[in-house]
Formats: structure tokens, C-alpha cells, sequence
């Protein structure tokens, strides 16, 4: 039986909102009474993490997560429910935090480093390790006060990481750093991740959340609005942002997956999808080798008379990686699809006569929108409308996602 790392109960956390400063005063006063509201920002969160699991959190700013994550390290307490953490935890949260401005970088390292646990001396005993990784130079002796952003993050992430943990938790700091660095920290993960560390991760970069986690947690208005697979849970988190923002029109819904894909659809319904089909010949087929002449056939119902119409595609790779995308706008046919009128059926077909992805599988998002960009009106937008798998062609072998139209030569001369 797996125990497992976190389990988190029936969760809550509410902070306390008083209308004027007042109010704090007299709630200290005998029988002075409550003056506050309370303001939810997590409310009833249920759900565990087993270990060696790597979670992404996401969800937009305001959200919950970085609350949660503090409850999870144990910087707030609860208003309701419970958090379990078992191990070792180690975090990088907000920047530098923890860290005191006046005192030099070694000095604040040693204090970080007590407290995640570690005694002076162990933290003295990883000093050239955590010195070493942070790659700031003398700067080490400074008052952080004088740190960029950039040396901050560094020397943090540095100490947080010194000594394998149980748990991992890295909420967006990261960022912050050049890419460089960012490159290296993210290999530090993997090694965790290749030696069962249980990693907990907040991040609004998509790509780095499918290449580090096998699982995300959608955080939506304080509750988990979707657990699962990553590529799964960003497309539904893109849909829910499109409606949010205005996308699509105040009327647009969100269309659930039909039983025959993973996908998620949403789009205010001027138009609608009816069919994606992909063909090898001139028949269906979800399977093509490299090298070979594919199209794809899309047919659409137009339920509303439009001015503009533009349908585009979007190819993604097993880790939901975005490899290639266009659209009719961008390829000239924009005034084709002009003055679209209700009750038509519109067909396309992009033909592709030479297709060169590399070996596995990939997704096909289909949408139909107004003008160049989905911006403007979404009518129909379908992730994962169907899947592909492309087997190796004709041609020589590589790596990779695609291949490159090259040539190589060679030069010896005579000794």
C-alpha cells in the first residue's frame, strides 16, 4: 500500500477584511465583538499526491496557489480542514523570502538552512555545493540589499536545494532568473524528479509544466476545478480563460469533451465543428509515415451570418508542445470565407504533400474564429479533435520533431 506524501482534507482559508482600522482596535477590547468579514481564498480542497508524483498548479493570478503552497509548508495555518506533509520539505516561494536585506548572502544561507532543519553544521558542510550552484562570486559576502533579482533567486534556489528533500515546492521564482540558470535549475528538478522527490509546481509557462509534471491541479475561484492530465487540464484552463476575458461573447459556454475525444471545445456557437477528418490516399486514417502527402478535411456548419470567418489549425506533440500552426487568414483564402451566411456548410482541405514530423504521437486542435487571431470571436475552438501517429518514412533516420531539408559534404586532403 502507497502512503501517500500530501493529503490535503476539506481545506479552507479565509482572511480576516475589516471596513475601517478601527475595527482591528475594538475586536482586541473586552466584549468589543467581531467587526470583520471574512474573505475566502480557498475553500473545501480535497486531494492527495503520492510520492514521487510532479504536480503543476495552475490557475490565474489571485487564484489560491500561492496560499496554498504556504499552508502546504506551513507558513499559514487553516481556517477549516487539515494538510498532511510527510518528509523533508523543501520551497522556493516568494523571492528571497526568509532572507534579511542587512545581513550578508553566507549569513542568510546559514539561516535558511536552519530553518529547513539542517544543523550549522551540515549547512556549513554543503556551503561550497549550495556556493558553487548559486554562481554569485563575492557577492556571496554582501548584504543581499545589493542583490539583483537575478542573485536572489539564485542563492535561494541554491539553498533550498542543497540537500535532496521528500517534497519539492517551486512557486514561479524561477522566473526571475536568466535563462541560463533557469536551464540549470530545471535539470536540478529532473535529477529530483529521476530520484523519486515529490515535486509541487506553480508556473504560467504551459511548457514547462507539460515537460516537468505528469499531473496539474486547475485552481479556479479557491477550489480545484480539475485534476489530471496536464495537457488536459491547460486546455481546459485556456477555454475557461477565453470565456473569461471576453474572447467570446457574454452568451459563450463551455462544451464538454465528446465521448469519442479528449478534447475539450468551447466557443460561442456562430459556428460549429461537424467533422475533422485526416486522410492518407483518400482514406481516413489516423496513422502516416514520415515523408507522405496527408490532408485533412474539415467540414462546418454556420448557425449565424457572419462578415469574416477564419479556421485554423494547430499540431501538438504528446507533451502538448505547440509544433506547428496556421490559418486560412494566413494563407490568403481570408476573403473566400467572407459574408458566411446561416444555414451553409463551409469545407476545407489543407493538403500537406510532404509530411515531415519525427516518430510518435500528436494532436490536432481545429478552431473557427473571426479575423486573423482567435481574439476576435471564438466560435468553435476544439482541442485534441483527433490524434496521430507518424511512423518512420523513407528517408534517413534523425531525431527530433521534424526534418531538416539538409545536405553535408566532406573535405580530406591529402596528408
Amino acid at each position: 500500500m502507497t502512503h501517500n506524501v500530501v493529503t490535503v482534507t476539506h481545506l479552507g482559508k479565509a482572511f480576516k477584511r475589516y471596513a475601517r482600522i478601527r475595527h482591528r482596535l475594538l475586536e482586541w477590547l473586552p466584549f468589543g465583538g467581531a467587526h470583520h468579514e471574512l474573505r475566502w481564498v480557498l475553500r473545501d480542497l480535497n486531494f492527495s499526491i503520492a510520492p514521487g508524483e510532479a504536480i503543476g498548479l495552475i490557475g490565474r493570478n489571485g487564484a489560491g496557489k500561492s496560499t496554498l503552497l504556504k499552508l502546504l509548508t506551513g507558513t499559514l495555518l487553516p481556517t477549516t480542514g487539515q494538510v498532511q506533509v510527510k518528509g523533508r520539505v523543501a520551497a522556493l516561494l516568494e523571492l528571497g523570502m526568509g532572507f534579511h536585506p542587512e545581513f550578508s548572502g553566507f549569513d542568510n544561507v546559514l539561516m535558511a538552512g536552519q530553518l529547513q532543519g539542517m544543523s550549522r553544521a551540515e549547512v556549513l558542510a554543503c556551503m561550497d555545493d549550495i556556493v558553487a550552484f548559486a554562481e554569485i562570486g563575492d557577492a556571496l559576502m554582501q548584504p543581499v540589499r545589493v542583490y539583483s533579482s537575478g542573485m536572489m533567486v539564485r542563492l535561494a534556489f541554491a539553498t533550498a536545494t542543497a540537500v535532496r528533500p521528500d517534497v519539492l515546492i517551486v512557486d514561479e521564482a524561477l522566473a526571475v532568473g536568466d535563462a541560463y540558470f533557469q536551464h540549470k535549475c530545471f535539470r536540478r528538478i529532473r535529477e529530483f524528479r529521476e530520484q523519486g522527490v515529490t515535486l509541487l509546481f506553480v508556473s504560467h509557462d504551459p511548457m514547462a509544466v507539460k515537460s516537468l509534471c505528469n499531473r496539474a491541479l486547475l485552481i479556479e475561484g479557491g477550489r480545484v476545478a480539475m485534476d489530471g492530465d496536464p495537457v488536459q487540464v491547460l486546455d481546459y484552463y485556456n477555454a475557461l480563460i477565453a470565456l473569461e476575458e471576453g474572447r467570446v461573447a457574454d452568451h459563450g459556454q463551455l462544451i464538454e469533451a465528446t465521448p469519442d475525444t479528449r478534447g475539450v471545445r468551447s466557443g460561442t456557437g456562430e459556428v460549429k465543428i461537424r467533422t475533422v477528418r485526416l486522410m492518407r490516399q483518400g482514406q481516413d486514417t489516423q496513422q502516416v509515415f514520415e515523408g507522405e502527402a496527408l490532408d485533412l478535411a474539415i467540414e462546418l456548419a454556420i448557425q449565424q451570418d457572419l462578415p469574416d470567418l477564419t479556421v485554423g489549425i494547430l499540431l501538438r506533440d504528446r507533451l502538448g508542445n505547440e509544433i506547428f500552426g496556421t490559418n486560412t487568414h494566413h494563407l490568403g483564402l481570408a476573403d473566400q470565407l467572407r459574408d458566411a451566411r446561416a444555414g451553409s456548410v463551409v469545407r476545407l482541405q489543407f493538403s500537406i504533400p510532404s509530411f515531415h514530423l519525427g516518430e510518435g504521437s500528436y494532436s490536432l486542435t481545429v478552431a473557427a474564429h473571426g479575423a486573423d487571431t482567435h481574439l476576435a470571436g471564438n466560435y468553435d475552438w476544439w482541442d485534441q479533435a483527433l490524434s496521430l501517429e507518424v511512423g518512420f518514412g523513407k528517408g534517413s533516420r534523425f531525431t527530433g520533431v521534424t526534418r531538416l531539408a539538409l545536405t553535408a559534404s566532406v573535405h580530406r586532403e591529402a596528408t
